[in-house]
Parts: C-alpha cells; sequence; structure tokens
C-alpha cells in the first residue's frame, strides 16, 4: 500500500470533518490557508526545532490550549 500525498489544504479540510484541533509546527500554515472558515482549530507548535526530542516537552501542556481551542482560529 502506497502513501497518499494530500496538499495542507485539503488536509485541513478532511481533518476538519472527524477532529477539532489540528497541531502542526508549520508556521506558516495560518498565513497560506483561510483557516476561519474551517471548522477545526489550529494549533503552531513553537520549538527550536521540528525534531522529537524538541517538541515531546511541548506534549504535556497541549491539552488546555486544545480544550480552548476555538474553530477557525489559531494558536501559538
Amino acid at each position: 500500500m502506497g502513501w497518499v500525498t494530500l496538499e495542507n489544504g485539503a488536509l485541513l479540510r478532511l481533518a476538519s470533518q472527524s477532529f477539532d484541533a489540528f497541531v502542526t509546527v508549520d508556521r506558516n500554515l495560518a498565513f497560506q490557508q483561510n483557516i476561519g472558515v474551517l471548522s477545526i482549530a489550529l494549533l503552531v507548535l513553537q520549538a527550536k526545532t521540528n525534531r522529537l526530542a524538541d517538541l515531546r516537552p511541548l506534549v504535556p501542556n497541549l491539552l488546555a490550549p486544545i480544550e480552548r481551542a476555538a474553530p477557525g482560529v489559531v494558536k501559538s
């Protein structure tokens, strides 16, 4: 079975059908897509790099922002 590749807009539309929040490290995504029309919140993690070792410490603090996130809103 091969990989399915989706552009950012298609991925966000598909995710918004099943999820309340989308977590990413792509700081430009909010500027490249019209997040306001989607029924999903976008949370942008900010770390030194996008390596797991740098992202892992941020995970415990994600629950509260996810619970407060509103559709069509970007949180950093």
